[in-house]
């Protein structure tokens, strides 16, 4: 797989990340916040069982074999899917991707920096913080009113 094509999946996956929050929002207005997010991951879940199961090279056995904290990775998707249905309606689907974005980036930073759950360790530079900076500026900008 091309770097290129990686970054266009990327691109893709991020506007996806975006449409999602207002259909959970929407849905919720029917079902309820939690249904709403109930909901969305039992159907996520159905699809990626389907696609596992008919090309993943992986196997489920092995789950027994990770160490506990590498589980959790569905308890942090609760909790952003859930806030997110909770945030879009409120602040906005603009506010809620640009904040989102921010503190990914920053997450991420300190990921790399520190080369966290053994990452590539890559440290922070002036530019990366300026990065950062200039998306705290967008956020605010996006957010005021």
């Amino acid at each position: 797989m091309s770097n290129l094509f990686l970054l266009l999946a990327i691109l893709v996956a991020g506007a996806a990340a975006t449409i999602q929050p207002p259909i959970n929002a929407r849905l919720a207005e029917k079902i309820g916040l939690l249904q709403s997010a109930t909901v969305s991951f039992l159907v996520g879940s159905l699809v990626l069982l389907v696609v596992s199961l008919s090309v993943g090279r992986g196997s489920f056995r092995a789950v027994g074999t990770a160490e506990w904290w590498q589980l959790t990775g569905g308890l942090f998707g609760a909790f952003f899917v859930t806030l997110t249905i909770l945030a879009v309606p409120r602040l906005g689907t603009g506010t809620v991707m640009a904040a989102l974005i921010l503190s990914q980036l920053a997450t991420g930073l300190v990921f790399d920096h520190f080369g966290l759950f053994g990452m590539r360790q890559i440290p922070f530079d002036l530019s990366r913080i300026a990065g950062v900076v200039l998306l705290m500026v967008g956020v605010a900008l996006i957010f005021r009113r």
